[in-house]
């Protein structure tokens, strides 16, 4: 094998981030991407992407860089998921869990909820259906929704669904960022104040 046939140190980390975010639980690649970081942000480069790295909460994605010459037209290497209104409400909602949680006092570095947990926190955002049955399904919806897409991980499995804890990965926190979530949290929060003011009417 020539020096032009060897396999970069970094291409399983590179293979991975191209599935999605890599975080600081996968130990081997989180290792090995951070001894890699500064090759593996000028290899990216050369492909039109850029690596967002955030060694403090422990994530890495990639991410296209956008340039004046980008075509529209031009190979996307990402994929991309777009959101329904009601699902991008359950990320907000899921980040704004997360923002309570790091001003608290905790020594967690993870923020572990129970299903049921989730539903009663976003329940107040949320209309409600004639039936309360369709509603809490609805949720439970957004939520598989929210983990199918990536900003929630199942950390046991649990016989009661309600019971089953999830952590909420701190990558949420790169897609809705504190402009987005403050918009959010006021719209939210009016709307939260019209529901209660209709059930005590």
């Amino acid at each position: 094998m020539n020096q032009n046939d060897k396999i970069l140190p970094y291409t399983p980390v590179f293979i991975k981030l191209l599935k999605g975010p890599v975080e600081y639980v996968e130990k081997s690649a989180w290792e090995k991407l951070i001894v890699y970081k500064t090759e593996l942000t000028r290899f990216v480069q050369q492909l039109g992407l850029q690596l967002v790295l955030d060694e403090q909460d422990g994530y890495a994605y990639l991410t296209h860089r956008v340039t004046e010459e980008d075509d529209e037209a031009a190979v996307s290497w990402i994929q991309r998921r777009p959101l329904t209104y009601d699902e991008s409400v359950m990320l907000v909602l899921l980040r704004e869990m997360m923002a309570e949680f790091e001003v608290g006092e905790v020594t967690a570095r993870e923020l572990i909820k129970k299903r049921r947990e989730i539903k009663e926190y976003a329940e107040l955002f949320f209309k409600e259906n004639a039936s309360r049955v369709k509603f809490t399904r609805e949720l439970d919806r957004l939520i598989d929704k929210a983990e199918e897409n990536g900003f929630l991980d199942k950390t046991e499995h649990n016989d009661i669904a309600d019971e089953q804890k999830f952590r909420i990965k701190k990558i949420i926190k790169a897609k809705v960022d504190t402009e987005i979530l403050d918009q959010f949290k006021q719209k939210l929060s009016e709307h939260a104040a019209q529901r209660i003011q209709h059930r005590q009417s």
